[in-house]
């Protein structure tokens, strides 16, 4: 399994993504604020006999770039991305494979409430790029409230090739577009699914829709034509899923 570094320096911040890390053993350093009294999150602490250090909150907010820290900072070991074949293997030993491909998702908010959906929807890996795409941050970590900790990720350095590998090993390929002619309630989702999304602001890449077995759309009854890629990305594992 490669081992790339997590960027902002391994920090995350906030008391369920702490507390998730602790329990997966993966903290090095505790950093809190002094008075602070989290019960539960300092029985762990304590359990996993993690060093701590209270600072005050101007230290916090550095090591979290200001972001809602909730009083908590901790040191965690580099974020292990996994490998796409181990990602495949693992999926294909599941009832209903399902494997999530982000096409540079650039908004890291957007990537953690993704991871989010994710986990929420029993994906069993997400394929992202290893460039123009955000990457895992502790900004991530935070918005994914801990899912980060449950949900393999894989960079590859070209979507259309891991498409193609997915294809080779029985996936076929759902890629969403709001241009599509099909709605995605319509669709089966039979064997194991690979579900594209795409960019905040291009979408999918043509490439990516030149290899996709189906693209599908959300159909809009409002006055927006268009959805958050998180949200978007929800509803469509939920149709997946509950199909």
């Amino acid at each position: 399994m490669a081992q790339k570094p997590l960027s902002d320096s391994n920090y995350i911040y906030g008391r369920i993504p702490v507390l998730n890390s602790l329990e997966s053993n993966k903290v090095l350093e505790v950093y809190l604020q002094k008075g602070f009294s989290d019960a539960k999150l300092l029985n762990v602490i304590r359990d996993k006999r993690v060093k701590i250090s209270c600072v005050d909150i101007s230290k916090l907010n550095e090591l979290s770039s200001k972001g809602n820290h909730q009083g908590v900072v901790a040191l965690t070991k580099p974020f292990e991305y996994s490998d796409l074949a181990s990602i495949i293997s693992l999926a294909k030993k599941k009832e209903h494979p399902l494997i999530l491909i982000l096409d540079e998702i650039e908004d890291p908010h957007n990537f953690g409430a993704i991871i989010r959906s994710a986990d929420a929807f029993s994906v069993d890996g997400i394929i992202i790029k290893n460039c123009n795409q955000a990457p895992v941050t502790m900004t991530v970590s935070k918005v994914s409230t801990g899912a980060i900790e449950y949900v393999k990720i894989a960079q590859v350095s070209n979507l259309v090739t891991a498409i193609n590998k997915l294809k080779d090993n029985g996936f076929w390929i759902y890629s969403a577009d709001g241009s599509a002619k099909d709605e995605f309630q319509k669709i089966k989702y039979d064997g194991p699914v690979a579900l594209v999304v795409g960019s905040e602001g291009r979408g999918i890449s043509r490439l990516v829709l030149d290899n996709s077995d189906f693209i599908i759309k959300i159909p809009m009854s409002g006055h927006v034509n268009s959805l958050n890629v998180s949200v978007a990305t929800g509803i469509l594992l939920s149709q997946i899923r509950n199909k």
